[in-house]
């Protein structure tokens, strides 16, 4: 009877999960870092960039809704800055934004001569520079003759293969381009009375053919220059084999009073200068 009286008794058992006192709160603080590590990295690619892609990220974030012209750059209505006005570049910040692009094209030139390999083989005989007067590519001969055959205006495989791809990278900017010839001070003559000065003229000039088949516009070409010995590469060696070369000039236009231009800082904006006189004259050049 007694028996029959009892309850059973029933335990019932939870199953715990390690760590629940932690919760989600790991993922807070991952998805805290994972953010910061992005800011972190985006800032480093900013700081890496030209002026001009700098300005167009300054430009959006200032104005990121592109709402500037109806409220400014202020939460208030009428105050603040108006980020879609252009801002004004003086006539030294047009010649750095120039010089700044020319740079970037020397470094793309240097690293796919580099890495392209029917250019990689004579990369050592290309010498690159930015100079005062602008981006300055040089063709250095050796004794077996790099570029072009030996007292000849005809080129060799690998230098109609360097000067067509000039032609395209140089093809990319509007500046004009001067293209010159120059030779050691080993005197050259032929009966006909063919000399250093007609090899220079017709080295730089057969240079200038393959550019332009190569993507550069014609109209961007100033001029084509033969110089013989007059400008050594060495000159304390005159008879050195780098002294045959054919030198390409990009020339860096020089700032006027009428550059003190207007570069609008609106989302997308690649920096483009609006009425930049750098285009290249279409008048050619004559060969001395």
């Amino acid at each position: 009877m007694n028996k029959a009286r009892e309850q059973p008794i029933i335990i019932i058992k939870k199953k715990a999960h390690g760590h629940g006192h932690h919760g989600g709160a790991w993922k807070v603080a991952f998805a805290d870092f994972m953010t910061a590590m992005f800011a972190m990295f985006l800032v480093l690619w900013i700081v890496g960039q030209s002026s001009d892609v700098k300005s167009a990220i300054a430009g959006y974030f200032q104005d990121p809704l592109g709402r500037a012209d109806e409220f400014g750059s202020s939460i208030m209505p009428g105050e603040g800055a108006q980020s879609q006005s252009p801002r004004i570049m003086s006539p030294n910040q047009v010649v750095d934004l120039r010089r700044d692009r020319l740079r970037q094209l020397a470094e793309q030139i240097r690293q796919q001569v580099r890495e392209v390999p029917a250019l990689a083989e004579i990369a050592e005989h290309v010498e690159i520079e930015v100079t005062e007067e602008g981006l300055r590519v040089q063709l250095l001969e050796d004794s077996s003759g790099v570029f072009f055959e030996t007292g000849s205006a005809a080129p060799r495989t690998a230098g109609a293969e360097l000067l067509k791809f000039l032609g395209q990278k140089l093809g990319s900017l509007p500046n004009a381009v001067v293209i010159e010839g120059h030779t050691d001070s080993r005197p050259y003559h032929r009966a006909d009375g063919y000399s250093n000065w007609e090899l220079s003229v017709d080295r730089a000039n057969a240079a200038r053919r393959i550019m332009v088949e190569g993507g550069l516009n014609d109209a961007q070409i100033q001029q084509v220059r033969g110089w013989a010995d007059r400008k050594l590469y060495k000159p304390d060696a005159p008879e050195a084999d780098a002294n045959r070369r054919v030198t390409v000039m990009m020339l860096l236009p020089p700032a006027t009073a009428g550059d003190s231009l207007a570069v609008p800082l609106t989302p997308g904006d690649s920096g483009t200068v609006h009425g930049d006189s750098a285009a290249a004259p279409a008048a050619h050049g004559t060969a001395p």
